[in-house]
């Protein structure tokens, strides 16, 4: 059983900003999403912006996920307490989903000589190429992606909730 809950500190959206859902990302919209790191990560991010990562499930970019919850997981290997989540806006540019293990896309969707370029790659929901069946988003360029906020754990109270939320 988790010793902290995440949650966030407020719901207000900034004007022609969207949360992201389940359905499928629009073109050139703004959603919120978010990146869990560690904290010391966080603090580089918040002072210099984010980098690509060199490879992963969708090759280059900047992994996201509209699911607060499955941010919160990131990075798997460090203990909660050393865990954040960084809050997000995304413009997402021109969306390609890749909701298949083997797409021929799945590491190419930026890549010009594949095809048409894409700004960013969105996973769906329970595809079955993320074992948690969350979606995953990958955005190729950081500067399409502004900061709002550091998101912080919150110890469970006795109860099962965390302060202040219900």
């Amino acid at each position: 059983m988790s010793s902290v809950q995440w949650a966030e500190d407020d719901f207000d959206l900034p004007c022609g900003v969207t949360r992201l859902g389940s359905s499928v990302p629009e073109d050139n919209r703004s959603y919120v999403m978010y990146h869990g790191t560690t904290r010391m990560n966080a603090q580089s991010i918040k002072a210099t912006g984010f980098c690509q990562s060199p490879d992963g499930m969708l090759g280059r970019g900047v992994y996201l996920s509209r699911d607060l919850q499955k941010a919160s997981r990131y990075p798997i290997d460090h203990p909660e307490n050393d865990r954040v989540v960084i809050k997000v806006i995304v413009n997402v540019g021109r969306v390609i989903a890749i909701n298949r293990q083997g797409h021929p896309r799945q590491k190419t969707w930026h890549d010009w000589r594949y095809g048409p370029v894409f700004d960013t790659a969105w996973v769906p929901p329970n595809c079955g190429m993320v074992p948690s069946g969350l979606e995953e988003d990958c955005v190729w360029d950081p500067n399409q992606i502004k900061i709002l906020s550091i998101i912080e754990p919150k110890p469970v109270q006795p109860g099962g909730f965390a302060e202040g939320y219900m």
